[in-house]
C-alpha cells in the first residue's frame, strides 16, 4: 500500500475517533449531573473515580494490545522516538492538566448546570490556547484570532451578567474557565513538545496521565468523601462505570489518537460536538432552561471557536505555500 493510502486512512480513522470522542464528551456532565442528583458525591470524589476507572480500562487495553505490532512500530519511528525527559515532562503535566480540567469541569456543571458548565469550558478552551501560544511560542494570533479572543470574551459577559442568578451563577463560570485552562495547558504542552516531530504513544500518555490524576486526587476525594449517600447505589455504580469506560477511556485515548493527526484547527471544530450534544442533553433530558442570554452567549462563544479554528486554516495554507515557493 502507498503511502498516500497510508495517510488518507488515518486521517478518515482519526477524524471518525474524533467525532466519537466529541460526542462521547459531551455526556460525561449529563452523567454527573445524574449523580449528583441521586447522591452527595463532590466533583473531587466523582474525577477521582472517573481517574481510577479509566486507569483500570486504559491498562487492560494495554495488555491486550500487540507487543510485536507496537515494538515494530517503535523500530520503525528510530531516532523519532520521543526522549525520556520529553516523555517524563508530557506525561506529568498532561496527568495535571487532566486532574484540574475534569475536576473543576464537574465542579462547573454541579455549580451552573450542564449546559453552560459545558458551552464555557469548551468555549474559552480554544481562546486560552490561542492566547497562551502566543505569549509561550510566539505564535500570532492576526485578526482572525484577535476577533475571535474578543467574542469569546463578549459571550463570557453576556452569559455571566445575562443570565439570571437561577440559570447562570458566577462561579460556576469561573470553574469553567478554570477547566478550559486545564485543558488548554495540556494542548500547549502537547504542541510545544510536538515541535520537533518526535513520536509518542498516545495511549500509554494517557494511562499514566490518568494515574497521576488519581494519585493526586486521593487526599482531596477523601476528605470529600469516596463514597456517597444514596437510596439509588446501583444506578450511581453504573453511573460511574459509564463515565470511566465511554467519556473517559474510550473517548481521551480517541482524542489523543485523532488529535496527532489531524489539523489543530480541524479538531476545533470537531470538538464543538461535545458542548451542542451536551446542550441538547441538558434541555431534552435533565429539564435545565435555556435563556435568551444563555443562547446569545452560547452563540458568541462557539463563533469564536469556529473563528478562529478558520483563521488557524488560513494561516497553515498560507504557510505551505510559502513553503512550496521557497522549493
Amino acid at each position: 500500500m502507498s503511502n498516500s493510502s497510508e495517510s488518507a486512512l488515518s486521517v478518515g480513522r482519526s477524524l471518525l475517533y474524533l467525532i466519537v470522542a466529541g460526542i462521547a464528551w459531551g455526556t460525561a456532565g449529563a452523567a454527573a449531573s445524574l449523580i449528583f442528583r441521586i447522591s452527595d458525591m463532590g466533583p473531587l470524589a466523582l474525577s477521582f473515580w472517573r481517574c481510577v476507572g479509566g486507569l483500570v480500562l486504559l491498562l487492560g487495553a494495554l495488555a491486550l494490545r500487540p507487543r510485536r505490532r507496537t515494538a515494530r512500530a517503535a523500530r520503525g519511528a528510530r531516532g523519532a522516538v520521543e526522549s525520556r525527559g520529553r516523555r517524563t515532562a508530557r506525561i506529568l503535566g498532561t496527568g495535571i492538566g487532566l486532574t484540574v480540567f475534569q475536576s473543576a469541569y464537574f465542579a462547573a456543571v454541579q455549580a451552573t448546570g450542564l449546559a453552560v458548565g459545558t458551552v464555557v469550558t469548551l468555549g474559552a478552551g480554544p481562546v486560552l490556547i490561542a492566547v497562551g501560544a502566543r505569549l509561550t511560542m510566539g505564535e500570532r494570533l492576526g485578526r482572525g484570532g484577535v476577533t475571535a479572543v474578543t467574542g469569546a470574551l463578549a459571550g463570557l459577559v453576556v452569559l455571566v451578567l445575562g443570565g439570571g442568578a437561577t440559570e447562570v451563577r458566577p462561579l460556576g463560570v469561573v470553574l469553567a474557565v478554570v477547566s478550559a485552562a486545564g485543558y488548554a495547558a495540556i494542548t500547549l504542552l502537547t504542541r510545544y513538545l510536538g515541535r520537533d516531530g518526535g513520536r509518542t504513544d498516545a495511549l500509554s500518555t494517557t494511562t499514566w496521565a490518568f494515574a497521576i490524576g488519581a494519585v493526586g486526587l486521593l487526599p482531596a476525594a477523601l476528605a470529600e468523601g469516596l463514597v456517597p449517600h444514596t437510596d439509588a447505589p446501583v444506578s450511581v455504580l453504573l453511573l460511574l462505570v459509564y463515565v470511566a469506560a465511554v467519556p473517559t477511556a474510550l473517548a481521551y485515548a480517541l482524542y489523543f489518537a485523532g488529535a496527532a493527526v489531524v489539523r489543530a484547527a480541524t479538531v476545533s471544530v470537531i470538538m464543538l460536538l461535545e458542548p451542542v450534544s451536551a446542550a441538547v442533553i441538558a434541555v431534552s433530558l435533565l429539564g435545565e432552561r435555556l435563556t435568551t442570554a444563555i443562547v446569545l452567549g452560547t452563540l458568541l462563544l462557539l463563533a469564536a471557536v469556529t473563528g478562529l479554528a478558520f483563521a488557524e486554516a488560513r494561516t497553515a495554507t498560507a504557510a505551505r505555500r510559502r513553503e512550496a515557493v521557497a522549493v
